[in-house]
């Protein structure tokens, strides 16, 4: 008997014993290939020696220390490393412990900014349907996943969305990349005048769609075009890169791809490779001056922000990433995992769509394609396919509600940047049995 209250307390998970590489293994000596590396956590895989050593080395010289005291020498040189990484704009590290805390700070700053510059008004903030920020209060209630708000929704604060790029199944027939970039950026402006350009602090979008739609990548141009849309308004732009940042997408900054810089940047899962809980936000410079002439402090903390052991640990993974030419090794598996896909999924008859960037792929299920009709949302395709996998050894990440918030099913692949060739391919080999075991454990396969 457990005394842990699982997330599904009827059906309590395995037991993971230990982590070998890029393999999980249970109590019973059963091992899983980390297909998604946790929720896109885990990218260099466990137990990596030199994380280790750096975290062991860490405690035996200092375990914590508050950060209204003091702060420490990883947390530094980590906070210079992200700096280096970075467009030259971007010269201010936070650190927080999760990425909703993440996004949380990220919309407190926003806000903290637009005050000390005597915009008090500035109380707004946008976000996009089809998103995921956090399930913390404030970033659940920016976040724009129609499932996940339901149950707490008397409780978030108000918040307004406008439309996600998701071309898949919003481009109207016969649009062109251009012309839909162009209309949701209308939308977006449309959306700051009807709430008044005073009232609006910022707006947030995920870089790369995750956990809500499976590897979404905007249509190009869009993020440029939003971005003049905020400068317009003296709207900030907050990019959410807590999944599929710090080389996951196969650039080192998911943004580097769209021709734009953020002016808040929230980082994590990557960030720590799992190894211990650590985030970030990432500011301009003339969001922290602002505060700095200001008040002189940014209204906002937790008690292990900063922690010395978590910085210590994320030190050591992003020198291993940038030592080991990881962020190109990711653009090049992503490539090798992407024809794997599409050759044994392309032809599937209850797969829509195939999709993603560097080792963050995905696939649509369908009921039935052209035109893209999903599932019964009840019959939870997507947890299915989670529990067949796993019974065949292979931990991925399975979504529901990929169209609308309600309809449609999905598997996230994020494994690490450390995987093989051969790994992927056997990854792909469960992954399609899984599928398929799942589709016909509702009578649909045919």
């Amino acid at each position: 008997m457990t005394h842990i209250f699982h997330r599904s307390p009827l059906t309590p998970p395995k037991l993971a014993a230990r982590g070998q590489s890029n393999y999980l293994i249970d109590a019973s000596g059963r091992r899983y290939y980390d297909g998604s590396g946790g929720a896109a956590v885990s990218c260099l895989g466990h137990g990596h020696p030199e994380v280790i050593d750096a975290m062991i080395e860490q405690l035996r010289k200092l375990e914590y220390a508050h950060t209204s005291f003091f702060s420490s020498e990883p947390a530094e040189r980590l906070a210079d490393t992200l700096v280096r990484q970075s467009p030259a704009g971007l010269g201010h590290v936070y650190f927080l412990s999760s990425g909703s805390e993440a996004v949380e700070a990220a919309l407190k700053m926003a806000r903290q900014y637009h005050v000390e510059r005597g915009e008090r008004t500035r109380r707004h903030t946008i976000g996009r349907l089809q998103s995921y920020h956090g399930n913390t209060l404030g970033a659940l209630a920016i976040g724009g996943h129609q499932g996940r708000r339901a149950l707490y929704q008397p409780l978030l604060v108000e918040s307004h969305h406008v439309s996600p790029c998701f071309a898949r199944h919003y481009r109207l027939a016969g649009e062109t990349d251009d012309a839909y970039g162009t209309r949701l950026a209308q939308e977006l402006e449309q959306t700051i005048l009807a709430l008044g350009p005073e009232t609006v602090s910022a707006f947030i979008a995920e870089t790369v769609v995750g956990a809500t739609a499976g590897a979404v990548c905007a249509v190009p141009g869009y993020f440029e075009k939003i971005r003049r849309v905020c400068d317009r308004h003296g709207v900030l732009l907050i990019l959410d890169e807590v999944m599929c940042g710090l080389g996951r997408t196969g650039a080192y900054h998911a943004f580097q791809r769209e021709g734009v810089e953020p002016d808040l940047l929230c980082l994590a899962k990557g960030l720590g490779g799992g190894y211990q809980p650590i985030a970030a936000v990432m500011a301009q410079e003339k969001i922290v001056d602002a505060i700095v002439s200001g008040s002189g402090a940014f209204q906002h903390g937790h008690t292990y922000i900063g922690h010395p052991v978590a910085c210590a640990a994320a030190l050591a993974v992003q020198n291993i990433i940038e030592r080991d030419g990881l962020v190109r090794r990711s653009a090049q598996l992503g490539e090798t995992l992407h024809r794997l896909l599409r050759d044994r999924f392309g032809g599937h008859p209850h797969v829509g769509d195939i999709r993603g960037r560097g080792l963050f792929q995905a696939i649509e299920l369908v009921a039935r394609r052209e035109p893209d009709t999903p599932f019964d949302p009840d019959l939870r395709l997507h947890a299915l396919i989670k529990r067949e996998a796993l019974a065949r050894g292979l931990a991925c990440y399975p979504g529901g509600g990929t169209m609308d918030g309600v309809r449609g099913d999905h598997v996230l692949l994020a494994p690490p940047f450390l995987a093989t060739q051969a790994e992927l391919e056997e990854a792909v080999d469960i992954l399609a049995a899984a599928v398929d075991a799942a589709i016909a454990s509702v009578g649909v396969l045919q």
